[in-house]
């Protein structure tokens, strides 16, 4: 089994010396997951069920043999290694299961928010040519209202008991031994797809973000410098279990340095549950978006015991200085800002032994050229607003992908120049530090959610009363930012508070509910460009 505890963490000593290797064959399930089982056995989750009131720690020896059992069934049905799958499971041991006997078996795991409309299932299912839906019980309904939508889904799997054509999860486990290595397997390639993440963009549905198995293995450095993590550590990262996040906070990184990683099962955000929980569970490295630190700055901090924490670590946009200060002032570490894309691991961030400046990024991670670039890929002087972008000139950076999946062929777009253009700007200073400014494809960003203003958009255009819309995000204390949307009625309708409640409910319906526009502003005309495109900078200076 492959450790990285040896290795140097010093920032500067890294920089110099960490060159990531991916081998030729890998397959994380059968090469991290089974090897720990068998030679470090220990607890690789602690499972919180609020709701039923339940606590249950799950060793890497469990996944190990249940994620056999299920590649057994997999295999057995006939799935072969390409063949995808649509999994929605939230967080709760059977996700890790099912990801792990996906990756024994070759099957290519796509997983989704428990947020996903039916429209949002059909949409993913058919853009991969899926052949298996896996799902929690809730989602059921939602996959039978649209099975006849998707030609390629052949078998229905869900967790727990299953009716008519329904496969139970459980019980084709229990029809297999478990005995499965992967010397019963041909090797698979590092560079084999693993799992297809699903990112938006202004100008496109939803993206398909192919994710090969080096990328599991490229997630040491975020594991080393980022998230410091120790194999003593019990881990928590709140996030959605749909998206890239919980394959940064629960899943390579804990694993490859064989932590403990909680999963915390709970309806909505109870902030006073949360933090009793940090102290209850013992938890050492924490992640949460900022507006989860947020809700817990407005807490007298004083009545929670918060003395396990060593590390905690925030992401997805810029955190405000007063809530890191009086997070610091209380629990004596300083929220350390990561930044990072579904397409790549962690490539910026603040990290230990190195000064923490409020408000930056932080730096570029071990491993990897990240610099500000114009349009041509020439570097640019410090203070000057251009691309964060990831040099791929003279070999290609272990963890990030090799474009979008488009029609069974890569869309390679975002590359050019020898650079990968991560669709955000920031400036450089003197001592190297990335100072955010901006994402240049008006990607939203609210609670921690990633938003496409299309997206949102697109579902306002299906109701009966709307002409036109534009999207934008707009500034929000707790949030981040609001999505907000400016509506063109249909001739001879009136805009009307109880028409835009309307409106919000119509769009909470059809897409995903924290996607619809909190606040609508009707508007007669909209600012667009010669060619007829919406100028949404020109809204978001109103």
């Amino acid at each position: 089994m492959m450790t990285f505890d040896h290795m140097n963490r010093d920032y500067d000593t890294a920089r110099k010396t960490f060159k990531p290797e991916i081998p030729e064959t890998f397959n994380f399930a059968f090469d991290v997951l089974d090897v720990r089982a068998r030679e470090a056995d220990k607890d690789a989750l602690l499972a919180i069920n609020v709701p039923a009131g339940t606590k249950k720690a799950v060793t890497y020896s469990e996944l190990s043999t249940a994620s056999a059992k299920f590649a057994q069934a997999l295999m057995a049905l006939g799935l072969t290694r390409g063949d995808a799958a649509c999994v929605v499971i939230g967080r709760e041991p059977t996700w890790h299961k099912v990801l792990f006997g996906c990756m024994k078996a070759g099957v290519i795991s796509m997983p989704g928010t428990n947020l996903l409309t039916a429209k949002d299932i059909a949409y993913r299912v058919n853009q991969a040519g899926a052949k298996a839906a896996i799902v929690s019980p809730m989602h059921v309904e939602k996959v039978e209202s649209i099975r006849a939508e998707c030609p390629t889904l052949e078998h229905l799997i869900v967790i727990g008991e299953a009716a008519g054509d329904w496969l139970s999860f459980e019980a084709l486990c229990d029809a297999q031994d478990g005995s499965l290595t992967a010397s019963d397997l041909p090797p698979f390639a590092a560079t084999d797809t693993m799992m297809i993440y699903f990112t938006s963009g202004t100008t496109a549905l939803p993206k398909m973000v192919p994710r090969d198995f080096g990328y599991a293995l490229a997630h040491a450095a975020t594991a080393l410098f980022w998230m410091d993590l120790r194999e003593t550590d019990m881990h928590w990262t709140l996030t959605d279990t749909g998206w890239a996040k919980a394959a940064w906070g629960m899943l390579f990184p804990q694993m490859l340095m064989g932590c403990t990683t909680v999963l915390y099962d709970a309806p909505g955000m109870d902030v006073e549950a949360h933090l009793n929980a940090i102290g209850e569970l013992g938890v050492t490295t924490f992640c949460g978006p900022p507006t989860v630190y947020r809700l817990f700055a407005q807490q007298d901090l004083t009545k929670y015991n918060l003395s396990s924490l060593r590390r905690c670590l925030g992401a997805g946009e810029p955190l405000n200085p007063e809530v890191i200060r009086y997070w610091q002032e209380h629990t004596g570490t300083t929220i350390a800002d990561g930044y990072g894309q579904t397409e790549t691991i962690n490539i910026v961030g603040n990290f230990p032994g190195v000064e923490t400046r409020f408000g930056s990024m932080g730096k570029p991670v071990p491993g990897y050229d990240i610099d500000v670039v114009d349009d041509e890929g020439t570097v640019l002087p410090d203070g000057e607003v251009g691309h964060i972008a990831i040099r791929t000139l003279e070999a290609w950076p272990a963890g990030l992908f090799h474009g979008y999946l488009r029609n069974g062929a890569l869309v390679t777009d975002a590359f050019k120049n020898g650079w990968y253009y991560t669709g955000d700007t920031a400036t450089r200073d003197a001592d190297g530090y990335l100072w955010f400014v901006g994402r240049s494809d008006d990607l939203i960003s609210s609670a921690g959610y990633r938003i496409s203003p299309f997206e949102v958009e697109s579902a306002l255009l299906e109701h009966d009363k709307i002409m036109e819309s534009a999207v934008i995000g707009v500034p929000d204390e707790t949030r981040g930012q609001l999505v907000k949307a400016y509506i063109i009625l249909s001739t001879g309708v009136d805009g009307t508070p109880e028409l835009a409640k309307d409106i919000q409910e119509f769009c909470k319906n059809l897409t995903a509910p924290y996607k619809y526009p909190r606040e609508i502003e009707f508007v007669t005309e909209l600012p667009k460009t010669i060619s007829g495109k919406i100028r949404r900078v020109e809204l978001r200076e109103t």
